[in-house]
């Protein structure tokens, strides 16, 4: 809201909020994460998307892990780290879209790594869960996030003056390349990906990090990966539904299921079943799990995987599929063949059974020793701008924190496969398939809402909820997020150790005691969890009919807020 206040536009105050975002919830994310931004620009009435994900280091390969014996890439440690892609996406959107130099913006982040920011409750429990590992293993995120008595308490002033000083110095190199803006963020980016930052993360490869494997490994980001690559501009997939358009990220990320779900269900009288009703659950859950099946089976990096997306989204094809869903739950994992190709799933897809967070993003709110989560940011200004984004990676809990620059890398990589011949394998310089998602819609052909939310493999899940529940049954914003919601865990994970519960379905404890037992008849495995649990979706839009901004946030996991003036 400063930054909107100050004049800036939506993009000066995404970007604003996405660095400080990585001070103050470093159980989150971090400067060495990755970011996908959707946005809507107002001036050349264009949605565009900002790919601030970066691919895996050119000397990762199935081999090398194959050479370390490892049948799975770890959740945590330096072997999972990629390039860090969230400040180039930050500093292309700013120069690009912005109207701000990067010291106003910036200057916020700085303020808070200097002078301290209040430890939030999550933030202490996702310190204490990996003390031992800080104590044991990584002494150089101990050095940052633990006291002489422990972790922080919850309300405490924290700082982490390493990282400020890693801002001041950014800061002043890119500021002695003259008073241009443009040139002044320039010079931002390659100082982090060619200068001291960049030197620092590749001296840090060399250093054998205790992994998730139970064994240390070291990493091989190295100076080239840093160098060679850039955050890229690129159209957004969509597909109309109803009187709305949804513009999604390409299949580097999970996005496109959304719109395969919306796709299925417009052959379905949704308003017609009732809200929240239990054939309605069924008839949402079922698609869900048809369109995940086809993210295993099809989605993977555009640039290094002949990906059938056309195919995928087109109307006939879920036509097809839709006949697929029936009065039961199905428990198989059913993709579908997209022009006479075989789908393609791994062997050894489904780590069935147990309760375990695994290593990566939490879909309730409890913190466990080795997950990580994720933000979510949605602007709207005064112009009309939109902008959704979806911060994450490079936790506290990811790696350990490199000392001269007082963050660690993230660990996306675990997101492939080492199976071969898989969309979604591994290989050097390649995208991970990630879970980052997030959306924007226009309604009657006007730009409309920004909106996302946290969650991993249910982020496509939580925002549909919440969508159809605003386009079906009239739920305003915030009721659409206050609403019961539910999520299934069908389809295998897309992190380690990437768990599947076939026909499970989670739903919050508020939804009616006969609909858990109907669904639970048609053969559902429902787990009832607490009546807050589920969901992190915040959104922010324009009204289109009086003109009004409006936005709405999350209650549950008390870290969402809604701001407007």
């Amino acid at each position: 809201m400063a930054v909107l206040e100050k004049g800036g536009n939506a993009f000066d105050a995404a970007v604003a909020a996405g660095l400080t975002l990585q001070v103050v919830e470093p159980h989150l994310n971090g400067p060495g994460g990755e970011v996908p931004i959707l946005l809507y620009d107002a001036q050349r009435e264009l949605v565009e998307v900002v790919c601030g994900q970066g691919p895996s280091p050119a000397r990762l390969s199935i081999e090398h892990f194959e050479g370390l014996g490892l049948g799975a890439i770890p959740g945590t440690g330096s072997l999972a780290a990629c390039v860090p892609g969230a400040f180039d996406a930050w500093m292309l959107l700013l120069r690009d879209r912005g109207t701000m130099r990067l010291g106003e913006v910036m200057g916020y982040a700085l303020h808070y790594a200097e002078h301290g920011y209040p430890v939030l409750p999550q933030i202490a429990g996702a310190i204490a869960g990996a003390e031992r590992q800080f104590r044991d293993h990584w002494p150089t995120s101990a050095e940052i996030y633990l006291t002489g008595e422990g972790p922080p308490a919850a309300g405490s002033r924290w700082r982490n003056p390493v990282l400020a000083r890693t801002y001041h110095r950014v800061l002043s190199e890119s500021e002695s390349a003259g008073g241009d803006r443009d040139a002044q963020i320039e010079a931002a980016r390659r100082v982090f990906y060619e200068g001291f930052v960049a030197e620092a993360m590749v001296a840090f490869m060399s250093t054998e990090v205790m992994d998730s494997s139970g064994e240390a490994h070291a990493g091989v980001l190295d100076e080239r990966d840093l160098a060679d690559w850039h955050a890229t501009v690129e159209s957004p997939l969509w597909a109309d539904y109803h009187d709305y358009r949804v513009f999604k990220t390409q299949s580097w990320s999970q996005g496109p299921v959304f719109l395969q779900q919306l796709n299925l269900l417009a052959g379905f009288d949704l308003a017609g079943m009732g809200h929240n009703s239990a054939e309605y659950i069924h008839t949402v859950v079922e698609c869900a799990k048809l369109a995940f099946a086809d993210r295993e089976a099809f989605y993977g990096d555009p640039l290094v995987e002949d990906v059938p997306i056309d195919e995928l989204l087109a109307s006939s094809y879920a036509e097809e599929r839709r006949a697929l869903v029936g009065d039961e739950a199905s428990l198989d994992l059913r993709p579908g063949s997209v022009q006479g190709r075989a789908p393609r799933l791994p062997k050894k897809h489904v780590a069935e059974g147990g309760s375990g967070g695994g290593t990566g993003e939490p879909t309730v709110a409890v913190s466990t020793p080795a997950t990580g989560d994720t933000c979510h940011v949605d602007v709207v200004d005064r112009h009309g701008n939109l902008v959704s984004a979806t911060p994450s990676g490079g936790w506290l809990q990811s790696n350990p924190v490199i000392p001269e620059l007082g963050f660690p890398l993230g660990t996306r990589a675990q997101m492939f496969w080492l199976e071969r011949d898989l969309p979604n394998s591994l290989r050097g310089r390649k995208r991970p398939r990630t879970t980052l998602t997030p959306s924007l819609a226009f309604k009657h052909g006007e730009p409309y809402l920004a909106f996302g939310t946290p969650g991993g493999d249910s982020q496509d899940q939580w925002t549909l909820n919440f969508f159809l529940n605003h386009v079906h049954f009239g739920l305003d914003l915030q009721a659409a997020i206050d609403a019961p919601t539910w999520h299934t865990t069908h389809f295998p994970s897309s992190f380690y150790p990437r768990e599947a519960r076939p026909g499970e379905v989670l739903v919050e404890g508020r939804l009616d005691e006969s609909v858990v037992t109907e669904l639970k008849r048609r053969g559902h495995k429902v787990v009832v969890e607490d009546d807050w649990a589920l969901g992190r979706v915040s959104a922010a839009g324009i009204d289109p009919e009086t003109g009004m901004l409006r936005a709405a946030a999350n209650p549950r996991g008390m870290q969402g807020y809604a701001a407007g003036r």
